[in-house]
């Protein structure tokens, strides 16, 4: 009797042991406060997945409180974070292609980026994270436009002689053609930049324009309306390996609250732009609409800047471009 209850609890033991070593716990890290719409995002997939009882869970650290913003792909692609949410583009450093998904001028609204999402154009850029070892759960583009901290900023005239922030390559190109100059830094760094006299203007999205309070130290805001230079390329990012070794039930629950978070995503994407126009409102800033003619000068700057410069860094960057532009 003794024995065969020794051995009971031994199976026990084994079968306790064998459920605690699939339960799995990911970390997560962002730049945005918890208001930002890519934290609602982020937390949306967290929550779905532990309401699906696969034994996952996913630690979120927010407010670049785990990596710096621009310091997240990298530990990704090593498998030393699990996932993180940013713009694709911060990490053009180590894949210049990625450069491509923040182009002036080269998604024209939001339904237009989620054709982008599911073409053969990032299907090409998917391929290039997979030798990473990346791969994307939730596509999101965000559309932005510019504050200026004295002025308005519509048209390529307007910043010269600026001192300009810019999210990624392309668009700082294009701005120093127009004559700015230009200081890289993360959206969650301009509040500072402006309120210290570093920046006298700057670009990103518009979620970023209201979650960092960027209407405190603007004169001027140029939204994102019928007319928009600006769109990012903003996923949510997982390790491939890491996501490969969960179970099947685990990978099933991830991917169907990626599934929902990337609809949600894009439905608040497109509230994102008006909301944050009523904001700078309120807060008594000027508001300034981009023109189309304003926006036509602002790309063919940037065909003679910024889609050059890509496509002599880039090897496959006229074929990269071509399939971009290919999308209706």
């Amino acid at each position: 009797m003794i024995n065969i209850l020794s051995k009971s609890l031994i199976a026990l033991a084994l079968l306790g042991g064998t459920v605690a070593a699939s339960a799995e716990e990911l970390r997560l890290s962002h730049q945005w406060s918890n208001n930002d719409i890519r934290h609602q995002v982020a937390q949306m997939v967290a929550d779905e997945v532990k309401a699906a009882n696969v034994d996952l869970t996913i630690r979120i650290f927010g407010s670049k409180s785990l990596f710096k913003p621009r310091e997240q792909y990298r530990p990704v692609s090593r498998g030393q974070l699990d996932m993180t949410l940013i713009p694709l583009s911060y990490a053009g450093g180590q894949q210049p292609a990625y450069n491509l998904t923040l182009m002036p001028g080269l998604v024209k609204n939001h339904d237009h980026a989620a054709r982008l999402s599911g073409s053969p154009f990032m299907k090409a850029i998917e391929a290039k994270m997979a030798e990473d070892d990346v791969i994307v759960l939730v596509h999101g583009y965000l559309a932005g436009g510019f504050a200026g901290k004295d002025a308005c900023i519509t048209k390529p005239d307007d910043v010269k002689g600026l001192q300009m922030r810019a999210a990624g390559k392309s668009f700082e190109q294009m701005l120093a053609g127009a004559g700015a100059s230009i200081a890289s830094m993360a959206s969650s760094e301009i509040y500072n930049a402006m309120q210290t006299g570093v920046l006298n203007g700057a670009n990103t999205s518009s979620s970023s324009f209201v979650s960092y309070r960027i209407y405190e130290q603007s004169k001027c805001y140029t939204p994102a309306a019928d007319v928009a230079l600006w769109f990012m390329y903003q996923p949510l990012l997982m390790n491939k390996t890491t996501f490969e070794n969960l179970n099947s039930e685990q990978q099933a629950a991830l991917l169907a609250a990626s599934k929902k978070a990337q609809a949600f995503y894009l439905l608040e994407a497109k509230k994102e732009d008006a909301a944050s126009t009523e904001v700078f409102r309120k807060a008594g800033v000027e508001i300034a609409e981009m023109t189309q003619d304003d926006f036509d000068q602002w790309r063919a700057l940037a065909k003679e800047t910024s889609y050059k410069a890509f496509v002599a860094d880039v090897p496959d960057g006229q074929a990269l471009l071509d399939l971009a532009l290919a999308v209706e």
